[in-house]
């Protein structure tokens, strides 16, 4: 399942931030499909789409709680447990204007609007990938690779105000983030999100299984 316009797809540009970020041996070691991903850059404003399923999903007191807060700063994170098995949509644009992309996640429901979660990644900062969620809020992350795919795992959150940049104290970052990019052949990959407390363990957890374009 999937779906991509051509219109908006100039030949794709070889990219190599990520391979950059990893090194060659951490590189080397992907699945070519994942190479493929990870290794092209859209010209600025084109975008890539992907379609899949909801197949996974989890979320305890705590992260109920949280994910409807988190509603107040642009919904970063799923927040109704009906997505499960509903269709689901990630777009990726490159960013004109910076060194990064932009992502959009969207989940349907059992009723209603689906959920759409809008970020920006940029390729900067002390770990060299950022994720932003909106209002100054911000995620840097560290990428590894091993035979399967990648790993984003969070290393601190901030907030920039008036031009500069905080970080967050340990009590006011809501959990570790990570987020996996899994292939398993046959053009599918699956699509991971959890984001652990040490106070309250597992708040939030989503797997996602998506198709290549043209598949």
């Amino acid at each position: 399942m999937h779906s991509e316009n051509t219109l908006l797809r100039p030949p794709d540009l070889t990219d190599g931030r990520f391979r950059k970020l990893l090194g060659e041996e951490a590189w080397s070691a992907l699945p070519a499909a994942v190479q493929r991903r990870f290794g092209k850059r859209l010209r600025g404003g084109a975008s890539v789409v992907y379609q899949g399923q909801v197949v996974a999903m989890h979320m305890n007191l705590a992260g109920r709680l949280l994910a409807q807060m988190a509603r107040l700063v642009g919904a970063p994170l799923p927040h109704d447990l009906s997505s499960l098995n509903q269709p689901a949509v990630v777009s990726v644009t490159e960013d004109c204007a910076g060194d990064g992309q932009f992502w959009l996640r969207q989940y349907g429901r059992a009723n209603g609007f689906p959920q759409v979660i809008h970020s920006s990644k940029r390729f900067a900062g002390p770990t060299g990938i950022e994720e932003y969620i909106g209002f100054g809020i911000g995620i840097a992350l560290k990428v590894s690779a091993d035979g399967n795919g990648l790993t984003f795992r969070s290393d601190h959150y901030f907030i920039q105000v008036a031009g500069r940049r905080l970080r967050l104290p340990a009590w006011l970052q809501p959990g570790r983030l990570t987020i996996s990019h899994k292939d398993l052949g046959a053009s599918r990959f699956l699509f991971s999100l959890s984001l652990k407390s040490g106070l309250f363990d597992k708040l939030v957890c989503q797997d996602a299984l998506f198709h290549d374009q043209g598949d």
